[in-house]
């Protein structure tokens, strides 16, 4: 046989065949086993991220919750204080009813007490008139030669008559 350029039919064919064989022992021996690899790999990092997001999910709906939580708290604690201030203005506003009431009670004892020793003071006055009055007419009587004006300034400056006996 003749062949042009010298090509032989059946050793193209039989080198066809042996890259057939190889290129079958390579895909079933490395293609393969490397591709299911490769397909496990990423089909483990996309369960990780499927759980990473659950997780995330669950995070965010926990921090949702203790936002709740804390806004919550914070009202309470709000009214708390607005109680406890409303308390204390209470309070504020007994005491100092208290305290009017018990000035006003100091005030009015106070009051009678300066009436009283008013009117002791006014009492001993008087008597203390009358008595001047007494022994001034007891001088008059008793001591008619005498000036009664005289005796009269005698006895505002140096106290009574029986003071000078």
């Amino acid at each position: 046989m003749n062949i042009p350029l010298n090509i032989d039919w059946q050793q193209i064919l039989l080198h066809w065949l042996n890259l057939a064989i190889l290129t079958g022992g390579l895909y079933f021996l490395l293609y393969k086993p490397v591709k299911q690899f490769i397909a496990k790999r990423e089909e483990h990092y996309q369960n990780l991220e499927k759980e990473a997001a659950g997780k995330l999910e669950e995070a965010e709906r926990i921090k949702a919750q203790y936002q709740q939580k804390l806004d919550q708290a914070d009202e309470e604690l709000h009214q708390a204080r607005a109680e406890a201030q409303k308390a204390v203005e209470k309070s504020a506003r007994e005491q100092l009813a208290i305290a009017q009431t018990q000035a006003q009670e100091i005030v009015a004892k106070a009051q009678a007490q300066a009436e009283q020793t008013q009117d002791r003071a006014l009492k001993a006055s008087q008597r203390e008139l009358k008595k001047l009055a007494t022994e001034a007419v007891e001088m008059l009587a008793f001591h008619p030669d005498t000036d009664p004006f005289d005796q009269f300034l005698n006895l505002a400056e140096g106290g009574s008559a029986h003071e000078k006996r």
